[in-house]
């Protein structure tokens, strides 16, 4: 865990994706998974989590109670409850809190006009509640913060009076949020700053901290939180992955990233471990059945995925040509080249020498040429792709054994049986049968009887060309010899998914056996009946 320091130039991160994040639709949590994301959300290094909304459930009151105990140590986070400024709100934030550490009561009242015209209260009625919610809350917990809700559509001269009020009361953090996504930077920043200077008691010197809480329903929510840091704010309030009712809010690894990536530009830190945050970012995404968009900034599947050539070409070179921070700062091990139809020769020969093939000159020019065709057919080129692409164009391997027949049993009354019947190159044909854990892989185990070729299977992977239950199956298989580095592909496509399993598995083994050079291969039985040699443990 990074060492937490608080100073004038380190903005304080308040993660509030258990609270705020679990209001986007069909992302409630469980209680065991707003723990392991708490305990989550400590590694990661955030100051601040918003475990929930106390007075919502019994559920959330019981989650909030064990983040409290087992999250908020006294060298982990400070643990928040949020609570509407009433009375039994507030005492039920204070029982899902009080076992932590460092506990915090969060309570807010909305003070734009609508939000008065809803409650049916007038702006000095919505003081008093101010004063006697913060009051009530402090005089249970030490640390008490108050946020005048839609505080972007608020008129600021009510702003000041209300933050002036919770001050007063006890609050020692005002968080001022655009509740509804409606401000624009430059006009957030100039309130934020006119705020921060004009509120009595809470100037610089105060102790008082203040914080942002942006939506996101104009796109504009990383944005207006920067505005806030260089107004003057030093708390942050986000979610990871952006996730919140609506458009969401604020999201946690765009703030974070863009502060340690600019850091020349706005001289501030955090207290967050950048490496823990890609494991974050599927956490959330995991439990929360909630995809995270491939083109979604800094954890998106495309943020260090390069396809068109010109970027290709300058990342292999060097990868501060178009990358402005490294994967590994995230938690990723490497960017990653997508070869499509936009791709050039450069990344395709790196991506070969990854697989294993070295191709110079008019060999890699034909290679490429047979590429973009395909590039052309397909949206993205795999490494089963190239391999059997390479192979067709440079080395056209011997097929030394062809699928004849194959046959399984499986199901629940017995184990998983496969019959299968190869074909070597010189025309004898071979028969096992083997059991398995299902029947793929005893296909896999009774080719593995007659092709002496040990192999570790690394890669699997099964998806419908087209669509219907009559759908062509298409299987991707990759292997490697057991004390090598060096991968062999094979793919294969059938209606019967077992048969495409076989025959990709079948090419990937006839290409291991050429390129290693091990044809001599001559498969051992001990019993042979008409021309068919059966294979026996």
């Amino acid at each position: 865990m990074v060492e937490r320091v608080y100073d004038e130039n380190t903005v304080i991160i308040f993660d509030t994706t258990l609270r705020d994040g679990e209001q986007s639709p069909g992302c409630t949590l469980g209680s065991a998974e707003k723990l392991e994301i708490a305990r989550q959300l400590a590694r990661l290094g955030v100051d601040v989590i918003e475990a929930g909304f106390a007075a919502a459930s019994e559920d959330d009151l019981r989650a909030i109670q064990r983040i409290a105990r087992e999250v908020g140590t006294l060298d982990g986070p400070t643990i928040a409850s949020l609570a509407r400024a009433v009375e039994s709100d507030i005492r039920a934030a204070w029982e899902g809190v009080r076992d932590a550490a460092k506990p915090r009561i969060h309570t807010f009242l909305g003070t734009s006009p609508s939000h008065l015209r809803m409650v049916g209260i007038t702006e000095a009625e919505a003081l008093e509640r101010i004063r006697f919610a913060v009051s009530l809350a402090a005089s249970l917990c030490p640390d008490v913060e108050f946020s005048p809700m839609d505080a972007g559509r608020t008129r600021i001269e009510f702003l000041i009076e209300a933050c002036a009020v919770a001050v007063a009361a006890g609050a020692r953090t005002l968080n001022i949020p655009d509740t509804v996504g409606y401000v624009t930077p430059e006009e957030w920043h100039d309130k934020l700053a006119h705020l921060i200077a004009e509120t009595p008691g809470a100037g610089k010197g105060s102790g008082i901290v203040w914080s942002v809480h942006c939506h996101n329903d104009l796109g504009m929510a990383t944005a207006n939180t920067l505005a806030g840091v260089t107004a003057g704010v030093r708390q942050v309030e986000v979610t990871i992955n952006g996730v919140g009712e609506r458009a969401g809010n604020t999201s946690l690894e765009e703030v974070v990233m863009s502060l340690h990536t600019r850091q020349a530009y706005y001289g501030l830190r955090t207290n967050i471990d950048t490496t823990q945050i890609m494991k974050t970012s599927r956490m959330v995404s995991n439990y929360m059945g909630m995809v995270v968009q491939p083109n979604k900034a800094i954890v998106g599947a495309n943020a260090f995925a390069h396809e068109s050539g010109i970027h290709q070409s300058g990342v292999i070179k060097d990868a501060e040509t178009f990358e402005i921070m490294t994967p590994e700062t995230i938690g990723l091990t490497h960017s990653k080249l997508v070869l499509g139809k936009h791709s050039g020769r450069a990344a395709l020969k790196k991506r070969l020498e990854e697989l294993g093939y070295t191709i110079e000159g008019e060999e890699l020019n034909q290679v490429f040429y047979r590429f973009k065709s395909l590039a052309d057919a397909k949206k993205t080129v795999t490494d089963a792709d190239l391999e059997a692409l390479v192979n067709d164009e440079t080395r056209k391997p011997q097929e030394f054994f062809r699928l004849g027949d194959i046959q399984v049993t499986c199901g629940t009354m017995g184990m998983p049986t496969a019959t299968v019947r190869l074909t070597s190159a010189s025309g004898e044909t071979f028969v096992h049968a083997a059991i398995g854990t299902g029947p793929v892989d005893a296909s896999y185990r009774a080719i593995d009887q007659i092709v002496k070729a040990p192999n570790i299977l690394i890669e699997y992977s099964v998806h419908s060309v087209t669509e219907g239950i009559d759908a062509l199956g298409e299987v991707t298989v990759r292997i490697c010899p057991p004390d090598s580095t060096r991968t062999f592909g094979g793919y294969g496509a059938d209606s019967d998914i077992i048969v495409a399993s076989v025959k990709a598995y079948m090419a990937a083994l006839n290409r291991m056996i050429a390129v290693l050079g091990l044809g001599d291969i001559q498969p051992e039985g001990d019993s042979a009946t008409v021309g068919i040699r059966t294979q026996t443990k």
